[in-house]
């Protein structure tokens, strides 16, 4: 299966949030990919915004059976999000669950305005009612394959891998 551009994605990313920003707005990156995203993003972004991390590992419901391995907390949420406007940002949204552990975890920092969801590639899959505000790609793919957003090289690629 051939993967779309990471940087043609972000760009159409982009281009759909400097619609949606202000200076109230936050964006909050999930890791790894959407830290990835947010260090682009912060190149092309104008505007004096608030930006951070939140890693939900600890607020997943289904660590035991993902294989995701809760490492060293990387939240970093250095600004107030009462009545902030807060754009997640995430490389690929698939089952909804790193999704709802973000909010779950948001709502210890405070109680935000409005919560959207921009991610680069929606796999369409969600086991929850929750989906991306926006998404640069749709694609539908066998569950058994896994694609995360890296690094490489000093180039953003996409890495598809069964799992």
């Amino acid at each position: 299966m051939s993967l779309p551009e990471p940087t043609d994605l972000i760009e159409q990313l982009y281009e759909e949030i400097s619609k949606d920003i202000d200076i109230n707005t936050c964006l909050i990156g999930i890791p790894n990919g959407g830290n990835l995203i947010l260090n682009e993003l912060k190149k092309k972004i104008k505007l004096n915004i608030n930006y951070g991390l939140i890693d939900c590992s600890f607020y997943r419901d289904d660590l035991d059976i993902s294989g995701l391995k809760v490492r060293e907390k990387t939240t970093s949420i250095n600004f107030n999000v009462d009545g902030k406007r807060i754009i997640l940002i995430d490389d690929v949204f698939y089952t909804g669950r790193t999704i709802r552990a973000a909010m779950n975890e948001l709502f210890d920092f405070g109680r935000p305005k409005e919560i959207k969801l921009f991610v680069l590639i929606d796999r369409e899959m969600n086991e929850l009612p929750i989906r991306p505000d926006f998404s640069s790609c749709k694609i539908n793919i066998p569950f058994h394959e896994y694609i995360d957003l890296i690094k490489k090289d000093e180039k953003l690629i996409f890495r598809s891998r069964e799992t």
